[in-house]
């Protein structure tokens, strides 16, 4: 524990004057990332394809007016008449009538109402099933965005915190440096004691510039991801980890059923399944007749007024009901169902594999937030130990039995023991989060 507050010391101290940001910030806005809300794009298109194949059972109500002029040229008509000369006979005459011209006006209105086809009811149905889809796939993408976000923050702690133990290895060196001085002047050490110190810390500030390059790489990588300015940058809030002890892993079968009951790509596999089912009966509905109501009500003449003012006038109604049945397709009907069939066969083998690949990636993530845990448990006690050997190489220094290349190994110890506590550390953090991400479980309450 004692090192674990002593890395959450380091670590909390501000690297720089940028834009703060928390984690909890960070997983909301990376819900926001790009991809995510052009998978929310999908699941809108998805639910105007419903309203689309909602509108073909509904209703048809158009109008159509026109107004135009019908020009015949001379020509030659024939009429049958009585033979005068031959009665009870009749013969024809030939009459040229000159060029003539009238003109036309129209005014109707029409309603058709689908009354049973199957094809178009089903595609309803399946419309829905897709959209329910669509909308597991945009939760699954939220939650790779999240992840990526929450991955990108711990990155940037981690540079950050980093900064801090560097910092700190910088000033037990200036104080090696000052040390070395003292003793090199009463007498008690060589020169070459302050020299070896004075070149360690030289070596110490590089490295910390160094890791200065860094954190500016992750402030720009986390500032992207959340759709800020790449130029912004940003500060990540102690998110409290190292000053807590980690929870244990949950076991591995409460992890499996977690994922098997909450993972979203796994419900959106099998709302695809169902809706390929469904296209195997729209396929199948050719097979079937189709019945469709319309009534018409027309007006037409050669006067605009007739048409148009009067009422009374021009009246027609026409009221119908028609069936229309495809008894041969040429074939068509069965291959479409047979390649329908296909695809729901497919698309459960999908299903299939990926329930696989799923039990495959808990059971990974599983090991590894195991195996981060007890690498975290062992860095701990390096850090106690190392920390343990600086302070008696830096007394024996005092004392003029020790060397400085003693007490250089002894902070170098204590550095590296410093970094991997807290690499692991975080380590465990991201584990914990990827293996929540596998489970389908990383944003619990509405996302689900």
């Amino acid at each position: 524990m004692n090192a674990l507050v002593l890395a959450a010391a380091l670590a909390a101290a501000p690297v720089d004057s940028g834009t703060p940001i928390s984690l909890e910030q960070a997983r909301a806005e990376g819900r926001k990332n790009v991809s995510a809300i052009q998978a929310l794009l999908d699941v809108a298109i998805a639910d105007e394809d419903v309203k689309l194949s909602r509108s073909a059972l509904l209703p048809r109500l158009s109008m159509d007016a026109s107004a135009g002029k019908i020009w015949f040229g001379r020509r030659q008509e024939f009429t049958t008449v009585p033979d005068p000369a031959n009665p009870g006979q009749f013969i024809r005459n030939a009459v040229e009538t000159p060029s003539t011209s009238t003109q036309n006006y129209d005014l109707g209105m029409s309603l058709t109402q689908v009354i049973y086809d199957r094809a178009r009811w089903k595609q309803l149905e399946q419309s829905g099933v897709i959209r329910d889809a669509q909308k597991g796939q945009a939760r699954e993408e939220a939650d790779t965005s999240e992840l990526e976000a929450i991955r990108r923050f711990f990155t940037l702690y981690r540079t950050q915190a980093t900064l801090q133990v560097l910092k700190a290895t910088v000033e037990r060196s200036e104080q090696q440096v000052e040390r070395a001085q003292a003793l090199f002047e009463a007498g008690r050490a060589g020169k070459n004691e302050e020299i070896t110190a004075t070149v360690n810390l030289g070596t110490d500030r590089i490295s910390y510039t160094s890791t200065l390059g860094q954190l500016v790489n992750d402030q720009s990588q986390l500032a992207v991801w959340l759709a800020r300015p790449g130029t912004e940058a940003l500060t990540a809030q102690d998110p409290g980890v190292l000053t807590t002890e980690p929870p244990p892993a949950p076991s591995i079968n409460e992890a499996l059923a977690t994922a098997r009951a909450y993972r979203p790509l796994l419900k959106t596999l099998e709302l695809r399944i169902r809706a390929a089912e469904l296209q195997q009966s729209i396929a199948r509905s050719e097979y079937l007749p189709r019945l469709v109501a319309q009534g018409l009500y027309n007006r037409g003449g050669p006067d605009a007024s007739l048409v148009f003012t009067e009422p009374r006038l021009q009246n027609r109604f026409t009221a119908a009901v028609g069936l229309s049945w495809d008894l041969f397709t040429g074939l068509s009907t069965g291959a479409s169902a047979r390649r329908a069939e296909a695809d729901t066969r497919k698309a459960q083998l999908t299903l299939e594999q990926t329930a696989r690949e799923i039990e495959a990636e808990v059971r990974a993530a599983h090991r590894t937030l195991e195996t981060q845990l007890e690498a975290a448990r062992l860095a701990a006690q390096n850090v106690e130990a190392a920390a343990q050997g600086l302070d008696m190489q830096e007394q024996r220094f005092r004392a003029g039995v020790g060397s400085t290349l003693e007490v250089r190994d002894a902070q170098l110890s204590l550095t590296r023991a410093e970094l991997a506590l807290l690499e692991n550390r975080i380590d465990v953090e991201i584990a914990r989060y990827s293996l929540l991400r596998a489970m389908g479980a990383l944003s619990p309450g509405e996302s689900k």
